[in-house]
């Protein structure tokens, strides 16, 4: 992973230097679909050499920009990957780059990298100036959806006793079951996913419609945790016990692996539905 290895001088990049416009190339996923088919080389990170560089230099974002961590996160990235190629150079501006980076370099935090100096906000334009400014507001509505964040990786628990389970059930705001895969090879889709439907056995805050992508996004940013839930290439069922934070942040709390002949979780989950706590 070479986010670390944007070296601050690439940025201080010769606009006077010779440059020219290329397709953006099929491979490279992340800015596929930005709205333009034509990049500038060298970018605004001094690379030149599209398939040497530009291309895997890319693929280092994915993880980052799967998390959802700010709605412009890939188009802020894009701009200084793939530069829009118009007679004049579209930085982004600095407003853009502080509304992404402070949504965004707490989960690359998590993931375990710092926010790279070569994306230092200082160096881009304040407004007024021709630079790709942040939208507005972003839905109102989203304000208020239960969301993902960082954490401490909640304690998992293998054949938990009955009574383990009820208290949990109990002492938490939500508990579901939600099945996890994880990819073996995860060609540029997301390493880990939310298989199938999310059951609630107590719903609390949560929203139907959201759950299974709130787990998911929570999986991605907290890979850490993620990876000692499930083997690559396989799948398997959980119940999650946590609560949402008055911010709206979810915080999973426990974490019990629901295998065949762990008879105290179905027990548990029938007392529950009938005697509650």
């Amino acid at each position: 992973f070479h986010l670390e290895s944007m070296a601050y001088s690439s940025m201080a990049f010769d606009i006077g230097q010779s440059t020219r416009c290329v397709a953006i190339p099929n491979q490279m996923k992340v800015c596929k679909d930005v709205g333009y088919s034509e990049m500038r080389l060298p970018n605004f990170l001094g690379h030149s050499n599209l398939e040497g560089e530009v291309v895997p230099r890319s693929e280092d974002w994915r993880p980052l920009l799967q998390t959802g961590c700010h709605p412009q996160a890939r188009a802020f990235l894009c701009s200084l990957i793939a530069p829009v190629c118009l007679d004049t150079f579209v930085q982004p501006c600095r407003s853009l780059c502080v509304a992404v980076r402070d949504s965004c370099a707490p989960v690359l935090a998590c993931q375990g990298h710092p926010w790279p100096e070569a994306l230092d906000c200082d160096r881009f334009p304040a407004e007024d100036d021709m630079c790709i400014s942040p939208y507005e507001k972003f839905s109102h509505f989203a304000k208020d959806l239960p969301k993902p964040a960082c954490q401490n990786c909640p304690s998992m628990e293998e054949g938990p006793a009955m009574k383990t389970v009820l208290d949990a059930f109990c002492h938490h705001d939500f508990a579901v079951t939600a099945k996890i895969h994880r990819r073996r090879l995860p060609m540029g889709e997301p390493e880990f996913e939310v298989e199938g439907r999310v059951e609630f056995i107590r719903q609390g805050p949560l929203l139907p419609y959201d759950t299974q992508h709130l787990l998911q996004q929570w999986l991605l940013i907290n890979l850490r945790c993620a990876n000692v839930l499930v083997r690559p290439g396989r799948s398997q069922l959980f119940v999650l016990t946590g609560f949402v934070q008055p911010d709206g942040t979810l915080a999973l709390a426990r974490l019990f692996p629901w295998h065949k002949k762990d008879a105290n979780i179905a027990v548990a989950t029938r007392k529950w539905k009938h005697h509650r706590c």
